[in-house]
Order: structure tokens, then sequence, then C-alpha cells
């Protein structure tokens, strides 16, 4: 419950007040860790018998051999987001309306960008398709996190968001190529619970780490060009309610190179531990969550503290049976993740979400069976009866769903009739939509790639029913009072 919101926790002003402030207090330490970089000696010994300009070159030379030396002109040519940005909020924000119209950059983005005119694909446009505004940099917003503070991040402006999408695929890709799949948290997980039968990997997580990547780090570790790119593209300053504050920190969540970025880092800082030590073993990274030998946790926490990360000791773990990674929660071997709910039940969607991840929780057989017959196995007895009881609130012809995940479908074993579906408010998306289409899909090699082109919200769609089943053609009609009492803001009609 770790994550439930509702009018009985923490108002919403009081837990953007403590993430705000939170955040600043980030940017003190990124202040002290900037300067603390700056002024290092080359000879001091930041592991034992390893000079801080030994350790600094082989993790320079480590990026190189991942990014290469030089950027290439094609990693700047990204994509527009369908999140909000500084020049369109959440409602306006589908990407095909940023190739059009107003656009928001800041000033050195903006050079980069005409730089770039040459370079884009000729469905772009000309450049009085879009109207570039300078701006100083991004605009801070908070989400819910936890019932007692929220997560910070900033909407980038739209040109830099694109550039900053761009360079961040091509890392991703980058990283892929030496054994970290950001696209799958599946080795991280493998590798936790591994550790916790063996005892030889330890799990660390660290506290607000996209924002303590300092500038001074960023300079140190990446070359010339590739930083001068990238801190080129990211926002200077943010925007805190009105209020212009200079950053110390290099990118914040919202930047579209943040996640890979901070990645890449962590890989190279934890394998340069395990290099001047010795230390054989797994080393995997997604984002801040980290998996490294269990005999160098000591030397990786003080060269990341020196760095300027917090550790957060309450969610690492490299003694006793238990280990934690993406998620996924491990004792001895057993799953034993949780789940969570993170508010009151207040439509449909919210009651068979809940069901079908205690469900999931509950299943004795998890993880032994494959998706397609997991909806069968056993439940634990104790938590059977909690289940039927939710399942009573779900009409019938929704029961049968196979997919956890799925909101919109009960995962039961019977036999299933209707699914809810999402329906998209239709757009008329015209020029823009054709060339976010475009863009979309400028890298297919082939008519069978797919490719997803514009995201739908809550706000944008309506719940209706939709048959799953040719063979049954008799489904009743719900009752109206449904409509009015559990179903809120849905929809429904016959097959």
């Amino acid at each position: 419950m770790t994550k439930f919101l509702s009018d009985d926790t923490a108002p919403a002003q009081v837990r953007r007040n403590r993430a705000i402030f939170k955040w600043l207090c980030a940017e003190r330490d990124n202040e002290a860790t900037n300067e603390r970089i700056l002024l290092t000696p080359e000879e001091y010994q930041i592991l034992p018998r390893v000079a801080f300009k030994d350790f600094m070159s082989h993790c320079r030379d480590t990026v190189v051999g991942i990014i290469g030396e030089t950027p290439p002109v094609w990693a700047c040519i990204g994509s527009f987001s369908g999140g909000a940005s500084t020049s369109r909020s959440r409602t306006e924000s589908h990407p095909a309306g940023k190739y059009l119209g107003k656009a928001h950059v800041t000033l050195r983005a903006k050079e980069v960008f005409e730089d770039l005119w040459s370079e884009m694909p000729p469905w772009f446009g000309e450049k009085g398709s879009v109207s570039l505004e300078t701006v100083p940099g991004n605009v801070m917003f908070t989400v819910p996190k936890k019932d007692t503070i929220d997560r910070v991040a900033c909407k980038e402006p739209d040109i830099n968001m694109f550039i900053q999408k761009g360079i961040g695929n091509y890392f991703r890709d980058c990283l892929r190529m030496t054994g970290i799949n950001l696209n799958d948290q599946a080795k991280n997980r493998s590798l936790a619970r591994s550790g916790s039968m063996s005892g030889r990997l330890a799990t660390l997580d660290l506290s607000s780490a996209s924002d303590s990547v300092t500038c001074q780090l960023v300079a140190e570790m990446l070359p010339v060009c590739w930083f001068t790119l990238l801190d080129s593209v990211r926002s200077p300053v943010t925007i805190i309610d009105g209020h212009e504050h200079v950053n110390e920190m290099f990118s914040s969540m919202g930047n579209g190179f943040t996640f890979e970025l901070e990645s890449l880092l962590f890989l190279v800082l934890v394998r340069a531990v395990a290099h001047f030590t010795r230390t054989p073993g797994a080393i995997s990274v997604y984002g801040d969550d980290i998996v490294c030998p269990t005999e160098m946790v000591d030397l990786t926490i003080f060269v990341l503290n020196w760095f300027g990360f917090q550790v957060n000791l309450d969610k690492s773990h490299w003694v006793g049976d238990f280990r934690e990674s993406c998620g996924g929660h491990y004792v001895n071997g057993v799953d034993i993740t949780p789940f969570y709910i993170k508010g009151p039940i207040l439509r449909l969607t919210d009651l068979i979400h809940a069901a079908n991840q205690l469900r999931e929780w509950a299943s004795l057989e998890t993880g032994v069976y494959p998706e397609s017959l997991i909806k069968w196995c056993v439940i634990d007895p104790s938590i059977s009866s909690i289940w039927l009881r939710l399942r009573e609130h779900v009409p019938k012809c929704l029961w049968g769903g196979a997919d956890f995940s799925f909101k919109f479908q009960l995962v039961s074993d019977d036999t299933p009739h209707m699914r809810l579906y999402s329906k998209p408010r239709k757009r008329d998306t015209g020029l823009g939509g054709y060339l976010h289409w475009l863009n979309a899909t400028r890298k297919r090699t082939g008519p069978t790639d797919g490719v997803q082109t514009s995201s739908v919200s809550r706000e944008d769609s309506r719940m209706r029913l939709r048959p799953v089943s040719p063979f049954n053609r008799t489904v009743p009609q719900l009752p109206a009072y449904f409509l009015e009492e559990l179903y809120a803001d849905a929809e429904y009609g016959s097959p």
C-alpha cells in the first residue's frame, strides 16, 4: 500500500512540495560533486593502488568502446513522443501536432537542429513548417510516486526532445551490443533470483539517480564530441513555478536520453571497479538497478558515493537470501514479488486489475507453466475467498482472460465471451500525422516490421465491450444500473 493515493493520504500539494525540496537538496549535493570531481588530484587513490587518473582513463576507454569516439549524424534524428512539452499540455501532445506549428527549443539546440536540416529525411518538410521559439530550458512538474511524496520530472522543449530521443535510441542500441538490453528487465530479475540462492550477486538501488548525474561527471566520462552534443541539446535551466534554476545536474527525468545515459555511466563505473579489483562475476544494469558480485560491493558503493550517487540501503541487498531488482523480489530463489494497490477502486477496470494482480500473486505455480496455461494455476486457499469475492462484482461475460497485466478482462478458467476495449477518440491529424507515420516507420527493413505510432490516454478513450469468441452469439445485455453504479465512464453494447 506504499503507492496508495487517496483523500486520506498526504495532500497533493504536500507531496509536490516534498518532491521539489528533495530535488533542490540533490542539486546542492550536485554542486559539491561537480567541484570535487573538477578539483581531484590525478594521483588521488580512488581505489586501493588505483589513481584517479588511471580510473577515469579506463572509464573513458570503455565508453568509447561502447558508443564510439564521435556521434554519427543520424543519431541526432529522433522522434516526437506523445508526452507533454513546454509548448503543449498533455491533452494537446499527440506527436502529429509537433511536426507543424510552434515548437520550443533552447538556443544551443536550435543551432544543432538547423545544422541537421540538410541531413533530415526529405519528408520532414520545409523549414517554414515548424515555427521555432527559443526558451531558456525545461519546466518542472511532479507525478505520483508514493503516498508521502511525488516524483519530479521536467517537460522538455519540443526540438530538444526530438534530438534527445535520437541520442537515447542510439545509446540503447549500443548498450544492447554489450549485453545490456534496456527494453527487457528479465536479465536483472534472473540475476537477482540467482543471487538470492547463491549469495554471490548483490542488488543495488540508488536514490534520485537520474537527478545525481552531474555535468562534470559526464564531461570526464564522455569523449569531447559526445559531451558537446549532449550539452547542447540538454536543458541548462529548469523553470520551477516561474523561477529559473541553473542546473548542476546534467539532465532530469523527462529528458530523452537520461535513462540511457545513466545506464551507460553506471555500467562503466561498476565494470571499472571489477576490472581494477580483478573481481569475476556477472554485472548488469537497468537504469539505477545494479547487479554486481557481492565481494566488490563495499568498493562499488564507495566509488558511486564519491561520484555523487547515494545507495539506498533499504532497497539494496547483498547479505542473506533476499534480493530485489527491477521490481522482482526473491527469497532463496522463490519469487515473492508483491503487487500494489495505487488508489481506490472507482472503475470496473480498477477492480479487474486488482483481482488479476491478486490472482497472479497467489498462484502457487506462477512461472512454471506457459503464459497460455497460467490462468488455470491453483490459487492459495487463504487468498481464494478474497478473489472470489472480487469476482462477484465483475460481469460474467468478462471472465475468461489469460493476461494478468490486462485490466479489461478478468483472468479465470472460464470460456472467454467478451472484454472491454479502449476506443480512441477520432483525430484528424492531417499532414502532421502523415509526417509522424513516416518518421516512425523510416527504419523499417521489411513490410512485416511493426511500429507503434501513437498512444491513447485515459482521457482520450472510452470503454466499450467487444466479443472475443465468434462462437458465442448470445451474451445477455448488462443491466442499466451497472452503468451508473459500477462502471463510471464506460460504455457497453451487445456483441
